[in-house]
């Protein structure tokens, strides 16, 4: 597996966005951009000005996380803004199909998200939609959570599911993840993994950034990845 690093901007200082993503521009793979919009999740961040805004000052691809309460209405819009991957959550969807399908036909990878007490196996059908799967590793709407351990079985399933469609889909973890977690993420099979604390929180990002992917890398040749 190759192993990818998606800084989450929502613990970067809000008011330099520019600054920090410049930080870890040269180190990371992504961008993490959560989205919340204070309905489905209890948080409100930032949408789409400030997503096309940021375009504008990175070269990063954006991987926009829509944690919001329609994202059949609103997710195309950050696929045709320019966002790289666009992942919308299985609960908060009606027509999840027909939003995956139109995320891609916009040019962006298409991604499923799925809360710590949602099991993957539902939505084994939805695969051959999806470029991404993405396992929260803590119930979404804020940062700086502990990691849920409970959700490691999930992700060990998961691998196992897209092992078993043979498609080429990334398998994400979003919450938690640190020094000492992402090495049992990338352990029970995850490949893509959404840092914020462990990255913005200290004085050397692209450092941080750097110690991650090495850490992810040994866990996964450990366990054979």
């Amino acid at each position: 597996m190759t192993i990818q690093i998606a800084p989450s901007i929502l613990a970067a200082d809000f008011a330099r966005l520019a600054e920090e993503t410049a930080a870890i521009a040269n180190v990371a793979d992504w961008l993490h951009v959560d989205v919340m919009d204070g309905h489905f999740v209890p948080n409100l961040t930032l949408g789409l000005p400030v997503v096309s805004a940021l375009m504008k000052h990175t070269a990063l691809p954006l991987d926009c996380h829509l944690m919001i309460a329609d994202p059949d209405r609103w997710a195309p819009d950050y696929a045709e803004a320019g966002a790289a991957n666009v992942t919308i959550h299985a609960e908060a969807a009606a027509a999840p199909v027909r939003t995956l399908r139109t995320i891609r036909s916009a040019g962006a990878r298409a991604g499923l998200a799925l809360n710590p007490g949602t099991a993957v196996e539902p939505y084994a059908d939805l695969l051959p939609e999806i470029d991404m799967l993405l396992i929260m590793t803590v119930e979404p709407g804020f940062g700086g959570q502990p990691f849920l351990d409970l959700v490691l079985p999930k992700i060990a399933r998961a691998r196992k599911l897209i092992a078993g469609h043979g498609g080429d889909i990334w398998l994400q973890v979003d919450g938690g993840i640190d020094e000492e977690t992402i090495g049992r993420c990338a352990g029970a099979g995850a490949d893509v993994f959404v840092a914020g604390t462990a990255v913005f929180g200290g004085h050397d990002p692209a450092a941080a950034v750097e110690y991650l992917r090495s850490a992810a890398a040994a866990a996964s040749r450990h366990a054979g990845g």
